[in-house]
């Protein structure tokens, strides 16, 4: 017989991914459904509530409230609700006040971020209208109001009810009413009879009334609240009498957090001994510079452009700081701002109310006028 063999078929060859086909179990998972299937179940299943054999809600369904949840509650209100407000203890606010009291008038030192810092907790120290309790002690000391050195005297009075003592005050001001009267009765009759005569001081002149109207004031405060540094300028001439109190005075009220600088312009018309001494004078009270203006020959052009690169960098949070230049008419405003651009960007003339109107303009990529 013919031995059969079997002939050596070549195996098939089955693919890797059958070979090794392997299903890992991983927590959460089971042999028939990931992680995916078994949170769809769980969604379309678990959408009950689970309630006890009475019928009551046990655990709320998913996405539900229970029925305690369903009653109306009560939160308890705070102060903080409404406003941005911050409790500090008592130790912080006087190291507060003792800290900032001195560098807050300074004009040489800028507190940065001042809107993070509650500046009006200096001033309620200082400002009666706010106070809260009365500060007897401050007003007389108790070694003077009591004790054996004791200044107060009693009063004497010579009544011994209160109806007494109010008839007898309004026979005070019934007398004085009637005395008012007659003095005024005579003081007209007097008049009527001697010749009125105007003096000059009567006559109100029409140039006084230049320079107080509405618009014009509208467009100071506008480069006022503008500004982040007001450049206040000065006439060398005379530079107390261009010097503006009452700006200078809302300024630091109001604005208390916008630097000031005082320019003397016109330097070169004084002599430099004067200028000298008038810098002397207002240094203590604001940063002061002499300033030339000229398109050729200037002076102080580059102390003043340092002055402002450095404002710029104390502003650091913001992409641009703003410079605006406040004065009487004819100190030469429009001509400080020509010199530091070296060109002429603003009409000038030697007629006061040349500049009406707010002007933009920019001196660096960092540093714009008005």
């Amino acid at each position: 017989m013919v031995s059969t063999k079997k002939k050596s078929t070549a195996s098939k060859t089955r693919s890797s991914s059958s070979k090794d086909v392997s299903l890992k179990k991983v927590k959460g998972e089971n042999f028939y459904r990931n992680a995916k299937q078994v949170a769809r179940a769980k969604l379309l299943t678990g959408g009950k509530a689970v309630r006890d054999k009475d019928g009551n809600i046990i655990k709320a369904a998913a996405f539900q409230k229970g029925e305690s949840e369903t009653k109306p509650g009560r939160v308890q209100p705070d102060r903080r609700w409404f406003g941005n407000t911050r409790v500090i203890s008592q130790t912080a606010l006087d190291h507060f006040r003792t800290s900032l009291s001195t560098k807050k008038d300074d004009p040489y030192s800028v507190l940065l971020r001042r809107n993070k810092l509650p500046m009006a907790l200096l001033d309620d120290a200082a400002n009666p209208n706010v106070r809260k309790r009365s500060h007897i002690v401050e007003t007389e000391p108790f070694s003077e109001t009591f004790g054996p050195k004791a200044q107060r005297k009693k009063p004497k009075l010579e009544v011994g009810t209160f109806e007494e003592l109010s008839k007898i005050g309004a026979a005070a001001v019934a007398g004085r009413t009637e005395s008012l009267t007659e003095g005024s009765s005579a003081d007209s009759q007097q008049i009527l009879v001697g010749d009125f005569q105007p003096v000059h001081a009567d006559y109100i002149e029409p140039i006084f009334a230049k320079g107080t109207s509405r618009r014009i004031y509208g467009e100071l405060y506008k480069v006022i609240d503008s500004s982040d540094v007001i450049l206040h300028i000065l006439d060398a001439r005379d530079p107390l009498g261009t010097i503006c109190e009452s700006v200078l005075d809302y300024l630091k009220k109001e604005k208390a957090h916008k630097q000031v600088v005082l320019i003397i312009n016109k330097c070169d018309l004084v002599p430099n001994w004067v200028t000298a001494r008038y810098i002397q004078h207002l240094t203590p009270r604001y940063p002061t510079i002499a300033f030339h203006a000229s398109p050729n020959h200037s002076f102080g052009k580059g102390s003043l452009i340092q002055l402002l690169r450095q404002f710029s960098q104390l502003h650091s949070d913001k992409k641009q700081i703003s410079v605006g230049f406040v004065g009487y008419p004819n100190v030469g405003k429009s001509s400080v701002i020509n010199t530091l651009k070296s060109g002429k960007v603003c009409r000038v003339a030697p007629v006061p109310g040349e500049t009406k109107v707010w002007q933009y303009i920019t001196l660096t990529r960092r540093i714009y006028l008005h």
